[in-house]
């Protein structure tokens, strides 16, 4: 399975939608080329996401609000290079305690970027559920999209799995074999969810405590999201 590849496609989708509407002159676009895409997604334009897969993921609603910070990491390589240098901050901070290069998703071979990307798109199909959003035709209609995109029955099978699952924070840290692991799938599962959500909120606080995650690198995730949404 190439589980990297599917991250990069699922993203990139809802990026294409977009970028094909303000090309339509969608509200939010200036004419100069910039616009704000946070502030785009959040007017008209984000019905534009309607239908992709991380649309589906994060629930339509919630993709006006929350997927511009998700779209604008570009990739699995992009997430695991924003929890590298929030994991190297919070290194930094830490006087006493001795420092290593961190090992995220954009510095491991393969096959152990598989591995990484995995448990990655693990915590991201388990931050959407979080909401109990995703019904049997989304379900399905996330399988068809992830057949486009990749063409891999296997992978589909194993998202379908995961997407059937209960909600589960622990079963989803125990993938975490590495503190940088847990850093990138704390940050994978921030960028579905939608922390005004008391349901989603206390999710996100349950994994932080399965992932044994120290509350200032927490914190320093939760900075370096913001700092990479815009």
């Amino acid at each position: 399975m190439n589980t990297k590849s599917l991250i990069d496609r699922l993203l990139q989708s809802g990026t294409e939608a977009l970028q094909s509407t303000q090309r339509g002159g969608a509200p939010g676009r200036s004419g100069g080329g910039g616009g704000d895409l946070s502030q785009f997604l959040k007017g008209a334009g984000g019905s534009a996401l309607a239908g992709t897969a991380v649309a589906l993921l994060l629930g339509n609603k919630k993709a006006r609000k929350m997927g511009g910070k998700a779209l604008k990491y570009g990739g699995a390589a992009a997430l695991g290079l924003v929890a590298y240098q929030a994991f190297r901050t919070w290194q930094s901070s830490r006087d006493s305690a001795p420092q290593h290069e961190p090992r995220t998703l954009d510095r491991v071979p393969e096959p152990e970027a598989e591995e990484h990307s995995q448990a990655i798109l693990k915590a991201m199909l388990g931050a959407a559920k979080a909401d109990g959003h995703i019904d049997d035709r989304e379900r399905q209609l996330i399988d068809a999209q992830i057949v486009d995109f990749t063409g891999d029955r296997a992978l589909e099978a194993w998202v379908d799995e995961e997407l059937r699952k209960p909600v589960d924070p622990a079963d989803i840290a125990a993938r975490a074999t590495t503190p940088e692991l847990a850093a990138e799938m704390y940050l994978a599962s921030l960028l579905m969810i939608d922390e005004e959500s008391f349901m989603e909120k206390a999710y996100l606080d349950e994994l932080a405590r399965r992932l044994q995650l120290d509350e200032g690198l927490r914190a320093e995730l939760h900075a370096a999201s913001e700092r990479a949404g815009g």
